[in-house]
């Protein structure tokens, strides 16, 4: 029997939840029938691998057609953009804490990943003691510097694009993701999780900010993003006031 549902509905892509013995097996006869061998490079996942926390599900993102583009161009874009965000998170990672690529399909405009047996960061992160929480957030920081390091601009850092799972955090969604090595890129990045924090956990978002500096700043490019972040910052202000 075939199991699976709607999670969650966004503007770009619906995010579905599979049993993983489903996909696997789609995947596998889809083989067979092409009289393929396995294409480990594409996959993420190695024969035998077990998925992480053990989980017996799969979630697949699918981009949704846009009617207002001519349909030539709307399933160029689609798939443009499956083919790169599979590759980011592929190569994100390497890196840090990313669930795993199963499967990027570009045909079908979908990437099947490992399903993160955890709790959304957003969700939970203010029910944690204090100290549990600085020291998610420096974590955090850790973990973006790493991004940064290899150029990759996540594009939506926020607590909601994130997972924790035995006291480790996950990074999802590279939707809005792209390579770049701009400082100004990777300063906004850190614009929009400060901002993140201080409209989702208000009560400590300061402290919190400042433990997100404090591991953010084992970059060797820590210092001048940290401090182009305050000019990011003015920009903001002045345009509030017009």
């Amino acid at each position: 029997m075939r199991t699976q549902r709607i999670i969650q509905q966004g503007a770009e892509a619906i995010i579905i939840l599979k049993d993983s013995n489903e996909v696997l097996g789609e995947r596998l006869r889809s083989r067979d029938k092409e009289g393929r061998k396995s294409s480990r490079a594409k996959s993420g996942v190695r024969s035998g691998e077990t998925l992480h926390g053990a989980s017996n599900k799969i979630i697949i993102k699918r981009r949704i057609k846009k009617s207002y583009r001519l349909p030539e161009l709307d399933e160029k874009i689609r798939k443009r953009r499956t083919k790169s965000e599979g590759k980011l998170l592929q190569k994100a990672r390497e890196i840090t804490n990313i669930p795993k690529t199963i499967k990027v399909d570009e045909e079908a405009k979908e990437i099947s990943m490992e399903f993160i047996e955890g709790k959304k960061l957003s969700e939970h992160l203010d029910s944690l003691s204090l100290t549990e929480q600085k020291s998610i957030c420096k974590k955090i920081g850790e973990q973006v510097s790493k991004l940064h390091k290899a150029d990759i601009i996540h594009g939506d850092l926020t607590t909601s694009n994130m997972i924790l799972c035995e006291k480790k955090i996950f990074f999802i969604d590279f939707g809005l993701g792209y390579i770049s090595k701009k400082i100004e890129d990777k300063t906004v990045d850190l614009h929009l999780l400060k901002q993140a924090l201080e409209a989702k956990h208000f009560n400590n978002w300061k402290i919190l900010f400042k433990k997100v500096e404090e591991g953010y700043s084992i970059s060797e490019d820590s210092e001048k993003i940290l401090e182009h972040l305050g000019k990011v910052e003015s920009r903001g202000r002045y345009k509030e006031k017009y």
